[in-house]
This record gives structure tokens, sequence and C-alpha cells, in this order.
């Protein structure tokens, strides 16, 4: 088979496919139906500042939950898990890689509200971004470094916990939702 026989049916094909646009944007009454359903004609409402009263209900309904508490609970957890591990296994290696794995989760997390949230932080999607990276930095460093911190480390332990701490930040969200006030 040479070379032009080959080209033969892919061309074939795309020949065939532009065949099919032109006959689909011959009929362009049927593309502006489906447009106008898309974009409505009547603008948007105007927006309307809230009064102070309408302020302060909003935040009754929606409080707002501080980040060093989201920081306590995960510490808490982080702690109550090392122990499980430590009092099931009876293994100290267990427990210590446990509490490694909590402080992998938690003091990147620490390091990142400090930065964001901190006396001369400033409030950006950039500064939320560099404060990201050097968390997921510091979390991948300390993964990195476990080997050589934890004298025998418990992998599925440290693992276990870290997953563990890292989730309370989306329960907390969850509970907060369901928290709300009607």
């Amino acid at each position: 088979m040479n070379k032009s026989e080959r080209s033969a049916p892919a061309s074939a094909a795309s020949a065939a496919r532009e065949e099919q646009v032109a006959q689909a944007s011959t009929s362009g009454a049927e593309v502006d139906a489906w447009q106008e359903g898309l974009w409505p004609e009547e603008p948007d409402p105007p927006v309307q500042p809230l009064t102070h009263e309408e302020a302060q209900a909003l935040r009754a309904r929606y409080p707002v939950v501080s980040a060093w508490r989201v920081i306590a609970t995960q510490v808490a957890v982080g702690v109550l898990v090392a122990l499980c591990w430590g009092a099931l296994s009876g293994s100290r290696s267990a427990l210590l890689s446990s509490l490694y794995g909590a402080a992998v989760a938690v003091l990147p997390n620490v390091l990142m509200v400090r930065g964001l949230f901190g006396r001369n932080a400033g409030r950006s999607v950039g500064g939320l971004l560099f404060w990201e990276l050097v968390k997921i930095g510091a979390s991948g460093a300390m993964l990195a470094l476990s080997p050589s911190l934890v004298p025998s480390l418990n992998w599925a332990a440290m693992l276990v916990t870290m997953v563990l701490c890292m989730k309370v930040i989306g329960v907390t969200l969850l509970w907060q939702g369901r928290k709300k006030k009607s």
C-alpha cells in the first residue's frame, strides 16, 4: 500500500465531515432560534446594595468559621487518631508515625493561615496562590523527609492520619452548611 492509498480514506472522511458542516451551517434560522434562548434580550435588574439590617441578618444566617478553629480541630483529630493507632497496635512507631502524619497535614496549614491572615498579609488571589504553593511544597518536603525523621516509619499510620486530618476541612464546611440559622 503506497502513501496515496493510505491518505485516500482519510481525505474521504474529512470531505464527508466538511459536507455535514456545510449542511448544518445553511440552516441559520435554527441556529438563531437556539441562540435566542441562551441570552435573554432584557438586561439583568440592577444590583441593590444591602442595608445595614440586611447585612447583619446575612451575617447571622451564615456565620464565619475561623481558620484557626479548623486547625485546632485538625490537631484534635490528629492526636485522637494517633492515640487510637498507638493503643490498637501497641507500637510506639505507629504512634509516632501517626503523630507525624498529623503534623504533615497541620503544620503547612498553620503556615498558610499565618501567611494569609497575618499582620502584614495582603488579601489577594495571588497571595492565596503563593501560600497554597508554599503549603504544598512544605507538605511534600515533610513527606519526603519522613523516613529519615521518624524511626521505623509506619506508612499506613502516617498516611491514614494525614488524610483524616485533611478531611477535617471538608467536614467542617459541611457541618457549617448544616448549622445555618434559618
